[in-house]
């Protein structure tokens, strides 16, 4: 159990690092896709917004747990298991949810791209950190 806390908080520490990149990255390479975030449809509340930095420390220490109970199901030398984990995560979690939210608010196909792309990102970075850490 002591490893899944090390190896959450560790991930916690470096996908947060990787939301606020992402999120200062955001408008200088994509910025169409930027301009699609002052849509109605998105919450500009700092309350809410603070969800978004709360987000990659929940999904680190989920993906800890599922790293641990599953790990032994990825094989294959750091970066084939920390790629293979993200696209699990992309496969299971993060793709289901982009059809949804597809099928329920105004965003273009673009966006929900984006957004599968930074959730297989989110997934890849986890796995190589537990794939190192050996948890």
């Amino acid at each position: 159990m002591k490893k899944v806390l090390t190896s959450g908080l560790v991930a916690s520490l470096v996908l947060l690092a990787f939301a606020f990149l992402c999120l200062k990255l955001m408008p200088i390479l994509l910025l169409s896709v930027a301009f699609e975030y002052f849509n109605p449809v998105f919450v500009n509340d700092p309350f809410r917004n603070a969800f978004y930095f709360l987000h990659p420390i929940v999904l680190a220490f989920a993906l800890a747990w599922f790293w641990n109970r599953f790990k032994g199901i990825f094989v294959g030398n750091l970066l084939a298991r920390g790629l293979e984990f993200g696209l699990v995560y992309l496969i299971i979690a993060t793709l289901p949810i982009m059809v949804l939210l597809f099928s329920a608010i105004a965003v273009s196909l673009t966006v929900i791209g984006t957004w599968l792309l930074y959730g297989f990102l989110q997934g890849t970075i986890a796995g190589l950190i537990f794939a190192r850490m050996h948890v």
